[in-house]
């Protein structure tokens, strides 16, 4: 077979992937491939949505990155017409048009060399994300024909052709077909059997794969706008692509490649199919023949063939379309956008700020419950949607916000959220990602049919979302961000400390309930304990305190410091503000199941209740705060603010981890504390220590302070001091005989016996009693 096309500069393509790679660096674009089965390797056919212009180049280079093999890719006809530089180019790197002649032998040949193939179904850029109709079938928008239609079936067209050409090879082989063989051998051009024989035993198979952006944006860019200065008559839709596109290569967008469950064409055929078919097989000794006779039969028993392979064809496309869109990385936006269009079908354009990010916070929840779905981390990680139900606020929908309001879908006053008339516009293709985003999310997972119904069942049962239930979900991200923290931080890159750690036990934080709806029995039942614990520990150090007072009857939640229980390199990237958040965090978790809380620190987890105690936050019953740091024994301290200034410069001017990263110490408790120090932890502990001075005097609630009379790591007389600075009226102060810093752990000199009293009786007393002033 002669072609232009057949004429492949690998120097070229070569050179192409390594500009890529170059270009990558300097972009923002932060481009992640997910696949399970090692698809990249083992597929033939891939198939892509298309959403911009600049991924048609993407998933050539990431195949020849993961697997070294060299892609041709189908292009529109336009693009490779005359010689211009442009139409050269892509011809090197293995483009070829969708109407040349001979494209599907071609593509046939190249795959059984080793080749992958790259389509895209839809045909072009789908820029509306809509793909389903109102009756639910797949069909797309075609600029040409100015209406929908449906996906392309050339996949499976080609994939159904190359099984084909195998099966002919394997039949002719079994039955010592050697002028046949000899036949496929020439036309395949391989320069041996075995070769040839190698290249048709594996399975043809196509890879569904799908392309997700997040998040999209519509503000200027530097790429339009210095397109706009060069060219005054930039059209409307190359403005709205150089916008969108630019927005996100320049700033910061997360593109999810996902490869989807492979499709094997050659299982389709029945029994009495496959009869029919070697009989057509053995009397074709070219691809091309091939391809034609399943085109225009000339025999009865071709013609029965004919139509069974159109109905086959059919059924592929529809599969991997269906395959290809379960792929979409879920996010955010995708679910605030479902809900959002919910509203306005409803008529609904008005809703108050806490109730919608309450529905969307449960719909994210819902999703997260589900099994099958791909979900981007801004519903994965509940640091990227946990502010949806606390003060942190969340940055993605913020984002999204943004945008409605720059494109005047929305408004924001007084608490609600209003959407306006424009939500209900219909728009031109070209305009669509401009002037209605919140569309173009919705469409994009629509094909998830689980995901709309979770969105559906987070509107109508967010109203009826109780405080208990929103806790335990609270809690359940407590658990997912450990989870996610120390799978961070188990990377080869932090092997040599994370080894030389000695912790054993769990460093989750932990909850034990006791049922307080049922008709407030039981003061205790009706209160709740936090506890906080130290210092380079994890929640395991307050663990058997929780369990005693369990057991007496109090609800408890122990909480995780950021940072702790994992790595001391999660440690080091750690403020005291952080940790403080999560101490917050627990409060409000807490105050979910119990309408009183009180709150038992050690150490660092006491100075951190004390601050919390600082802001006077509802339902605050008391505080026990064990071991308190006001001033350090080791006058060492004073030298860490500098050395942290040092280990900052020399990360800043190098790549190394700076002069004194961590510090290795004996700690008291091997199997629950680091024994690395972080000595931006360190500075850490004496930023809150400084903090702290200016806490004490705003603390009125119940307090228990307690210290060891040696201790060895916080200057005697701390216990005193705190007491005599707070501005509690009930206050209590115990010294506990002992030589070490640590009393919690093992219950030294009836330290649980003192904290069990103080909460038994700040229990028993009358709910309004707790944040009185001296």
């Amino acid at each position: 077979m002669k072609s232009d096309y057949l004429e492949f500069d690998r120097g070229n393509y070569e050179w192409s992937v390594r500009t890529f790679t170059m270009m990558r660096k300097l972009l923002s674009v932060n481009l992640k491939l997910h696949q399970q089965q090692d698809q990249v390797r083992s597929g033939d056919i891939f198939l892509f949505n298309h959403f911009a212009r600049f991924e048609t180049f993407i998933p050539q280079y990431l195949i020849y990155r993961e697997s070294g093999a060299y892609c041709r890719s189908v292009a529109a006809a336009e693009f490779l017409e005359g010689d211009g530089r442009l139409a050269r180019y892509l011809k090197s790197v293995g483009v070829v048009p969708n109407d040349l002649p001979e494209l599907f032998p071609l593509l046939t040949r190249e795959i059984l060399h080793g080749f992958k193939v790259i389509l895209f179904p839809e045909g072009g850029m789908v820029k509306d994300r809509r793909v389903l109709d109102h009756e639910g079938e797949y069909n797309v928008y075609s600029r040409t024909a100015k209406n929908r239609r449906k996906h392309h079936t050339g996949a499976a067209v080609l994939a159904l052709g190359v099984e084909s050409c195998k099966e002919a090879v394997r039949l002719a082989d079994a039955r010592g077909d050697s002028a046949g063989l000899a036949a496929w051998q020439q036309s395949l051009d391989f320069e041996s059997l075995d070769e040839l024989r190698a290249a048709v035993a594996k399975p043809t198979s196509i890879v569904p794969a799908n392309i997700t952006f997040y998040p999209i944006r519509v503000s200027d860019n530097l790429l339009q706008q210095g397109m706009e200065l060069m060219n005054r008559g930039l059209s409307r839709r190359a403005s709205e692509e150089l916008l969108i596109e630019g927005n996100i290569l320049l700033k910061n967008t997360d593109m999810d490649i996902r490869l989807g469950e492979p499709l094997y064409p050659g299982h389709c055929w029945n029994w009495w199919e496959r009869k029919l078919r070697g009989r057509l097989l053995g009397i074709c000794s070219d691809p091309a023949e091939l391809f034609q006779r399943e085109i225009a039969p000339r025999q009865w028993s071709d013609r029965i063939l004919a139509h069974r392979h159109q109905r086959h064809v059919l059924e592929i496309r529809d599969l991997y379309m269906q395959r290809m869109y379960s792929e979409v990385s879920v996010n955010l936006s995708h679910l605030a956008s479902l809900l959002i269009m919910m509203l306005v079908e409803r008529a609904e354009f008005s809703i108050e700020v806490p109730l919608f990010q309450r529905m969307l916070y449960l719909a994210v929840k819902y999703v997260q419950e589900k099994d099958g779905v791909k979900r981007h981390r801004s519903i994965s990680q509940p640091a990227c949607y946990g502010g949806l139900v606390d003060r942190r606020g969340c940055a993605g929908l913020e984002q999204l916000l943004m945008s409605c309001r720059n494109s005047e879908l929305l408004a924001e006053t007084e608490g609600c959220y209003h959407f306006l008339p424009k939500l209900c516009d219909e728009h031109e293709f070209d305009n669509i990602r401009l002037e209605n985003l919140v569309a173009v999310y919705a469409n994009e997972v629509a094909p998830r049919r689980g995901v709309v119904d979770w969105v559906k069942k987070a509107f109508e049962e967010g109203t009826r979302l109780s405080g208990h239930a929103l806790s335990h979900y609270r809690f359940d991200d407590e658990l997912r961000t450990f989870s996610l923290d120390r799978k961070r931080f188990r990377s080869p890159r932090y092997e040599e400390i994370n080894s030389a750690e000695t912790a054993t036990q769990s460093g989750e934080p932990f909850l034990l309930l006791h049922d307080s709806e049922d008709g407030g029995k039981s003061d205790l039942a009706r209160t709740g304990i936090l506890l906080v614990h130290g210092f380079l520990a994890s929640p395991a150090e307050m663990r058997s305190l929780g369990e005693r007072l369990h057991a007496v009857g109090f609800s408890v939640l122990g909480i995780r410091l950021k940072g702790h229980g994992t790595s001391p390199w999660d440690l080091r990237e750690c403020s005291w503000e952080d940790w403080l958040d999560s101490v917050r965090r627990g409060y409000e978790i807490l105050s979910g199941f119990v309408p009183r809380i009180c709150v038992a620190g050690f150490s660092t987890g006491g100075a951190l209740s004390l601050a919390l105690a600082a802001e006077q936050p509802p339902g605050l019953a008391g505080v026990a705060a064990v071991s308190v740091p006001l001033k350090f024994v080791n006058r060492n301290m004073a030298f860490v603010p500098l050395i942290h200034s040092a280990n900052r410069l020399v990360r800043w001017l190098s790549s190394a981890e700076g002069v004194m990263p961590f510090r290795r110490h004996e700690a008291e408790f091997p199997d629950i504390n680091y024994c690395h120090m972080p000595v931006r932890g360190l500075y850490e502990l004496t930023r809150m220590v400084e903090a702290l001075d200016e806490c004490l005097p705003k603390v009125c609630c119940p307090l228990l302070t307690m210290q060891a009379s040696e201790d060895p790591v916080v200057v005697p007389g701390s216990a005193e001091e705190i007491a005599a600075r707070v501005a509690s009226k009930d206050k209590q102060v115990e010294i506990i005989p002992w030589q070490r810093h640590g009393l919690i752990q093992g219950d030294v000199g009836r330290t649980w016996e003192f904290i069990e009293a103080f909460f038994c009786k700040l229990a028993n007393r009358p709910p309004e009693y707790g944040n009185d002033v001296a």
